[in-house]
């Protein structure tokens, strides 16, 4: 922070405590976690307590002041012993084993991570036995000083002022640096839909333009609602194209793709939306002007008559244009409701699904509304016709059951569906599901969360956020309430069986053993409890499919969270995403927050899997391998970095065991570095420039660097605090210099947002996952 923040910061500072402090103008311990926020009772009392330097059990405003100046101006000495007074829980000048598992144990509550005793003693015992250089039994400053010197970013977060420490996060201000819209990496990023955009845009004014003109004899208003109509002619057809998925799947794999910005259907989707919204407001309103004015100079009609009867006998289809007008602005004005942002991500999405299928009677309607509609509709509509047929064909096709069921943490629900022969797809790709026994008729979007190469099933990770997605979770939660035969359930683990048995071989490279594969996985569950994963069996040729994909069983055992089961369901698709340029890339960063690792998740499987393939082995030595290279025409990549953000330590456990499988592929460093990186974020846990967290980031290293894994997920990558910072990590991509550095995400729309920004000025290419 600057010191301008740090003077605004203790501003507001004196502002609290000033409306906070009685008569007496001090505040006690309970005052002063309302007025700095500070929640956690061990720091909060460790502050009050050094703070009030007389000991009298309440702090003035003088008191607050000076110690807050004291860290804010203060040397890194000043600060670091600070720090040391709030680990120094008695006072007696040194810190002893029982005080630091103590900190630890907040630190670990604060940042919402939940490991067992033994491990938090494990913690507590790689700090304190590093820091302790000469055994005596107890940590000095001198000692924690020295300790922290060689953590170079902790002795950097020290220089940050107590404003970032103590700063309420409701308060914490989030620089994000807007577009820069006119400079040369936005319209290069941007170039294909501001390309296609402006072609829009020209084509909607020629149109009204020309509308206008051959309406000049109807007087301005007449003019207006014929221009405006025209613009709806055009916007009402156009806006079904956009959504032609098949045959923008089609396109995706044409040169095509690198002239339209077809990866932006769903963006320009909602634009035409609102123009078409625009143009039949402005369109209704200018007859109505048009009526009133009418009403008022022949006084055939009153105005009444001009918009809700047929007497005028106005339209082609015995005068029916003002009526299905009315109807129509009506219908429209409801659909663009339905479709905001704030219906489909509040849990109602079943209202925008809904209201959505509408547009069949906005079609009809306008047939009848407008004598030239139909000349504009009849080629986008009879390809809509084909797609549905197409889609309804594919759909009741193969007879499709969900055979196995895993509830996981928060809430996501994972789908095994018997994957049919015809079926074929890219990496990335999601389909529409529709499962009768959660709702007869409806058909919500997932990704493919499997790798092509997985011949045999299909998975879907579906997290519970709306009503069905919680049906869904809940009809599973509860197998009582399920009707499921005992005979199909026998059936379908004895053809589960012979499937496993018949597999064919994925990868046909044998696979050299490596001594740092024989690892222990270790997942640590939020309540404590310990799950241990025993290190694989040697992995034959034949399994060698299963180890690709990460889908080796674990266990036949039906259990609460994982069950076998038959039930029908229907798929349509696959859809195509912007995640299948992937493979033309040359440097990929794949970013994933939350449940939006699913798309990535297929596309991790299948990389790995190629870059199996490519790896040789050596004749003289079976223990040593490498790849050779792994561009070609099919995977142009050299490099992969994953990032994955999570806001808690469960949701890590989605995909857990498939990151392990992966990390152990990549447990031989090639010549030229990894080529695939993995880098984890948890939103939840104190970030390294917190002071609270420093003692807990120095035990976590230590101990991930002894275990060799990381103490959180259990994967040797070291799950990291906070938020990414988004500058360091693009700038530490482009230093690479791997080639051109394309970025695709999946996530929250306002985080895309960060993002995009900061890989304009960076100049790499950005693609966000719609569907």
């Amino acid at each position: 922070m600057s010191l301008d923040e740090d003077t605004r910061w203790l501003e507001w500072v004196t502002k609290q405590f000033e409306s906070i402090a009685g008569e007496d103008k001090e505040i006690d311990l309970d005052e002063f976690k309302t007025a700095l926020k500070v929640k956690e009772s061990f720091f909060a009392e460790r502050f009050f307590a050094l703070f009030d330097s007389d000991g009298s059990g309440s702090i003035s405003l003088d008191e607050l002041l000076k110690a807050l100046n004291l860290l804010i101006h203060g040397s890194e000495t000043d600060k670091l012993r600070f720090l040391f007074q709030v680990y120094d829980v008695d006072g007696s000048g040194s810190i002893d084993p029982d005080e630091l598992k103590t900190v630890l144990k907040s630190c670990l509550s604060e940042s919402a991570i939940s490991l067992p005793e033994e491990k938090l003693d494990d913690l507590t015992l790689a700090l304190f036995e590093s820091a302790d250089k000469d055994n005596s039994g107890s940590i000095t400053f001198e000692e924690l000083k020295a300790e922290l010197e060689t953590f170079p970013e902790v002795m950097e977060n020290l220089t940050i002022s107590a404003a970032n420490w103590l700063k309420p996060p409701d308060l914490e201000e989030n620089k994000r640096k807007t577009p820069r819209y006119l400079t040369r990496a936005y319209w290069h990023n941007n170039s294909r839909k501001l390309f296609f955009l402006c072609l829009y845009a020209l084509l909607n004014i020629l149109l009204f333009i020309f509308a206008m003109l051959k309406n000049a004899h109807g007087g301005p208003w007449f003019m207006l609602a014929k221009g405006c109509g025209q613009c709806l002619n055009l916007n009402c057809t156009f806006i079904i194209v956009l959504m032609l998925r098949r045959c923008l799947t089609w396109l995706r794999a044409t040169w095509v793709v690198r002239i339209l910005p077809l990866d932006q259907n769903i963006l320009l989707h909602q634009i035409v939306g609102y123009a078409t919204l625009i143009f039949s407001i402005v369109h209704t309103g200018a007859h109505v002007m048009n009526f009133a004015c009418m009403s008022q100079h022949d006084g055939a009609f009153q105005m009444w008559e001009y918009l809700l009867t047929i007497r005028p006998g106005i339209g082609w289809v015995n005068g029916t244009a003002s009526v299905t007008g009315v109807v129509l602005q009506v219908l429209i004005c409801f659909m663009v409701v339905c479709s905001s942002t704030f219906v489909r991500r509040s849990g109602h999405f079943e209202v925008f699904y809904w209201s959505h299928l509408l547009y069949i009677w906005v079609w009809a309607l306008l047939v009848v509304h407008c004598a030239n509609f139909w000349k504009w509709f009849v080629v986008p509509g009879v390809l809509f016709l084909i797609e549905k047929l197409i889609g309804i064909a594919v759909s009741r096709m193969g007879g499709l059951y969900i055979v196995e069921v895993n509830l996981l943490p928060s809430k996501v629900t994972h789908l095994v569906i018997k994957r049919p022969p015809f079926f074929h797809f890219k990496p990335g790709d999601y389909v529409y599901i529709n499962i009768p026994v959660i709702a007869k008729y409806e058909w919500h979007p997932f990704t493919i969360s499997s790798a092509p190469e997985q011949q045999d099933t299909l998975w879907l990770h579906i997290r519970s956020m709306g009503q069905w997605t919680n049906r869904l979770y809940e009809y599973f939660r509860h197998p009582e309430s399920q009707a499921m035969s005992n005979k199909r359930l026998t059936a379908s683990l004895r053809d589960r069986h012979h499937q496993k048995r018949a597999q064919s071989t994925i990868c046909s490279r044998t696979v050299a053993s490596n001594k740092d594969d024989d690892v222990e996985l270790t997942l640590y569950q939020s309540s404590g409890t310990r799950t241990d994963l025993q290190k694989p069996d040697p992995v034959t040729q034949a399994e060698l499919g299963d180890v690709c994909l990460g889908t080796r069983e674990l266990s036949a055992k039906l259990s609460e969270n994982h069950r076998y089961c038959n039930i029908k369901c229907y798929v349509d698709g696959p859809f195509g995403t912007p995640t299948r340029q992937i493979f033309t890339s040359e440097h990929a960063v794949l970013i994933g927050a939350g449940i939006g690792i699913t798309p990535f998740a297929s596309i991790l499987q299948s990389i790995v899997c190629r870059y199996r393939m490519r790896k040789q082995n050596c004749p003289k030595s079976p223990n040593y391998s490498w790849c050779e290279t792994v561009k070609d025409n099919e995977m142009k990549l050299r490099k992969v970095d994953f990032i994955w953000i999570n806001r808690d330590q469960k949701s890590f456990e989605w995909f857990v065991s498939l990151l392990t499988k992966l990390e152990m592929d990549q447990a031989d460093v090639e010549p030229e570095g990894r080529f695939l990186e993995m880098h984890m974020y948890m939103t939840s846990a104190l970030s390294k420039n917190d002071m609270k967290a420093i003692g807990l980031q120095m035990a976590l290293d230590l101990l991930a660097k002894k275990e060799k894994r990381d103490s959180i997920t259990g994967l040797r990558t070291r799950t990291q605090p906070g938020r990414p910072d988004w500058a360091k990590v693009f700038q530490k991509v482009s230093e690479e210099k791997k080639g051109k550095v394309h970025v695709f995400y999946c996530g929250s729309p306002a985080l895309a947002k960060d993002i995009k920004a900061q890989c304009e000025q960076f100049g790499f290419n950005f693609y966000k996952e719609n569907f």
